[in-house]
């Protein structure tokens, strides 16, 4: 060995993604051309044999409804899946695929909720939904109530993310407090989104908040960089955990 082989840092070795543990992603942007997730069936084939290979046995992707930017409806995101599901047949992936939506709860959802109109669930009447992320919705809680009301287990999207749950610890307990169900992306224990997001994920993650998780898988880069998990200090907790992913 040379003198300066001494100084040479060591190639980092990271384990192989195994997410087989978690059975089934519940939230991902797989139908092509529908939302900001995938473009075409080529990518979206191309992210769900990658899913695959990571162990999971089942898909649950979830498009974006949000009524300024993608007006999606159960009959789109139905007509979407079924033409995913005979792609992914063709193509010889083992891997079952389902679809609801992911909610932006504004006022015209809050509206459907009230009307009774039709809505994508899935799993034991598990709904997704979403806010924007830096100011709390006037609606949030009047929503999950009229959800609770309508039959739904509403399953709030990436907490993690949101600022207004950041800086109000209080509201993160009040909505424990009223059984609203936690989902963490996975991406976020990974620093993608930011440092905060991360020491935040972890915290919920530690706390035992957190009932579900996902990928939330877009595009490429998201699994490239999930595929950097295992390197997390927090990744053999998580796997231990009490999740509901492997009940649906």
């Amino acid at each position: 060995m040379g003198f300066l082989d001494l100084f040479k840092k060591k190639s980092e070795v990271i384990e192989d993604l195994d997410l087989s543990w978690l059975e089934v992603d519940m939230h991902s942007h797989l139908i092509p051309g529908i939302d900001d997730g995938s473009k075409t069936m080529e990518e979206s084939l191309d992210l769900i044999k990658r899913l695959s290979s990571y162990g999971l046995r089942k898909i649950i992707t979830t498009p974006h409804i949000m009524s300024e930017y993608y007006r999606n409806t159960p009959e789109i995101i139905s007509m979407g899946l079924e033409d995913l599901r005979k792609a992914v047949q063709k193509e010889g992936i083992t891997i079952e695929i389902e679809a609801a939506a992911e909610y932006y709860m504004d006022e015209i959802f809050l509206e459907k909720i009230k009307n009774g109109e039709e809505v994508l669930s899935f799993g034991d009447n598990y709904i997704l939904v979403e806010t924007g992320f830096i100011n709390k919705p006037q609606m949030l809680l009047e929503t999950i109530f009229q959800l609770e009301m309508a039959g739904f287990r509403p399953i709030l999207a990436h907490p993690e993310r949101y600022q207004y749950l950041l800086s109000d610890k209080g509201l993160v307990q009040d909505l424990n407090d009223r059984n609203i169900l936690f989902q963490l992306n996975l991406l976020s224990l990974t620093g993608f989104y930011s440092k905060p997001v991360k020491d935040f994920g972890e915290m919920l993650v530690e706390s035992g908040r957190v009932k579900f998780f996902g990928t939330d898988c877009h595009n490429p880069r998201y699994l490239d960089m999930l595929e950097t998990l295992p390197k997390s200090k927090i990744y053999s907790k998580i796997k231990q955990l009490d999740l509901l992913n492997s009940s649906l």
